[in-house]
């Protein structure tokens, strides 16, 4: 996010939370290569190690970092060093979204080992995709849960990477899928979090949270550039308007006062709640849109 800000709008202060952010990085990691996750109002970690989403997460922010032009070249070495630490664990994942973001992640680079790993992460996501899709049903899992568009994604990255159609062709088919449940009337709605959708019952209507809009955009844009498909262009410009208000509540998420993003939506309204993730969220979304349609 930090280095999105800096190449649009030039200013110091978003170079200097890449410092901070990269500092935090370094200190996040464990002897292992691995990361932490949450820390206490103290500064003190509160575990040894952090999920699989977390060290994706990790993997997709330095891949990006790594692969973009305005990196400070300092940062760049401290990142580099930071990711080939980590690397090694990246075909040891177990849960399926950790292995996503790992994978898009080292998508960012052009050399054979990324590659082989991107390769090997793409297959084991097909493999449960085939272990699980069943008529209509075309998923990864018996349940939309989570953060969903990123397995879609880190396959659409893989085709990119290593040419194999079937990352495609499997991207598209489960993304048309999660299209079919999170379009309603015209506008995006992300499978609620309070219960999700389970195989053969109803989808959970709320919460809808902000981080849903800003990978769903993220991965229509990687499908329209990969594939000059207009539909997902079009699908991507819906899920990032529900930040403004083209969502199930017509509420805008965005505090005119604070430039805040809210938590959410529920049945009652929006969370007034601004975290982290929220902001992190709308703002890649903005700058993402809208350096497409500057295209």
């Amino acid at each position: 996010m930090a280095l999105m800000l800096y190449k649009r709008y030039g200013k110091k202060k978003y170079i200097d939370l890449v410092y901070r952010y990269s500092s935090f990085l370094i200190n996040a990691q464990n002897e292992k290569g691995k990361f932490k996750n949450f820390m206490g109002y103290d500064r003190r970690w509160l575990e040894d190690e952090g999920s699989d989403d977390c060290f994706g997460r990790c993997l997709w922010a330095l891949g990006f970092a790594l692969s973009c032009d305005f990196t400070p070249k300092g940062i760049r070495h401290a990142l580099l060093e930071i990711f080939n630490k980590a690397m090694p664990h990246a075909d040891k994942l177990t849960y399926l979204r950790g292995k996503a973001y790992s994978a898009i992640g080292l998508s960012f680079f052009d050399n054979n080992d990324s590659k082989e790993l991107v390769y090997n992460i793409a297959q084991s996501l097909c493999r449960q995709y085939d272990e699980h899709k069943d008529g209509e049903w075309k998923w990864f899992e018996n349940i939309v849960a989570y953060c969903n568009n990123v397995l879609p994604w880190s396959l659409l990255a893989a085709y990119k990477v290593t040419g194999e159609k079937r990352f495609l062709e499997t991207a598209e088919e489960s993304l048309d899928f999660l299209g079919k449940i999170t379009f309603k009337d015209g506008y995006f709605k992300p499978v609620g979090c309070n219960g999700w959708l389970k195989k053969g019952k109803i989808q959970a209507e709320f919460d809808e949270q902000p981080v849903e809009a800003c990978e769903a955009v993220l991965t229509y844009l990687e499908a329209f550039e990969l594939t000059g498909k207009t539909k997902y262009f079009e699908k991507a410009k819906i899920c990032n308007s529900w930040y403004e208000g083209m969502n199930s509540k017509g509420i805008r998420l965005i505090d005119n006062e604070t430039g805040g993003c809210y938590d959410g939506l529920t049945e009652q309204g929006v969370n007034l709640n601004m975290g982290a993730e929220s902001l992190v969220s709308y703002i890649i979304s903005y700058l993402k849109i809208s350096e497409i349609k500057s295209l």
